[in-house]
């Protein structure tokens, strides 16, 4: 074997260890091709970054992997989620992104869109296969990122799509305590609209009411009291 014919079949060897790499971390196929174009990965990173649709479609065009992640772990996707960018968003999962790649902190795309009260980019989501379920590091869904913010539209999103309205999560907290105790008017009254129960209790003992009163919201303690 020549030099050359050397150096090609150790590349290749490489190359092949560190797709297997990807592919066995669950990365997905798109994510295992992120080191063959780093220039332009980190391109889309800062089209998403900056919401430059024009960037984000011309790093596509050049081969971007749309798994791409930031030091942070941040797929394109999670950070157009974050700020509400439905059509790079839209792009984004034509060319193959995945809904549901979390950042190291656990943060999903969903989450994100949650968070920041984006309606119509969490019921995109949900119909690409967003996984309402999914918590973050400290066992967070993406409910509790929509009631602890007070975003009752998203709340109503979710419950349509099926999140249980009761379903307890960490230390036994509901939406609705979360809602409660950050004084979210707006997210209680929805929550209880569509059939939040006032008599569930954390591992505390509290109930919505109590977490309310504790925390200071008489407006949401009045809405509970009723």
């Amino acid at each position: 074997m020549s030099d050359i014919q050397g150096i090609s079949f150790t590349w290749r060897c490489a190359a092949a260890a560190a797709t297997a790499l990807c592919l066995w971390m669950g990365a997905g196929p798109a994510a295992a091709q992120a080191p063959s174009h780093p220039a332009v990965n980190a391109q889309l990173l800062v089209g998403a970054r900056q919401a430059d649709l024009a960037l984000v479609e011309r790093s596509l065009a050049q081969g971007a992997a749309p798994n791409s992640r930031n030091r942070l772990g941040k797929t394109p996707l999670l950070i157009v989620s974050e700020k509400g960018q439905m059509a790079i968003a839209e792009q984004l999962l034509k060319a193959g992104a995945d809904v549901n790649l979390a950042s190291l902190e656990g943060v999903t795309p969903l989450m994100a869109a949650c968070y920041g009260g984006h309606t119509a980019l969490v019921q995109r989501l949900l119909q690409a296969g967003a996984r309402s379920e999914a918590t973050d590091r400290m066992n967070k869904p993406a409910i509790v990122y929509a009631a602890g913010q007070g975003h009752a539209g998203v709340l109503d999103a979710l419950i349509a799509g099926g999140v249980d309205v009761n379903a307890p999560h960490e230390h036994g907290l509901t939406a609705l305590m979360w809602a409660a105790g950050q004084g979210q008017v707006d997210a209680v009254r929805l929550l209880l609209q569509r059939g939040a129960r006032t008599d569930a209790r954390d591992d505390r003992g509290m109930t919505s009411l109590d977490i309310a009163r504790q925390a200071g919201h008489a407006s949401v303690a009045a809405l509970l009291e009723h």
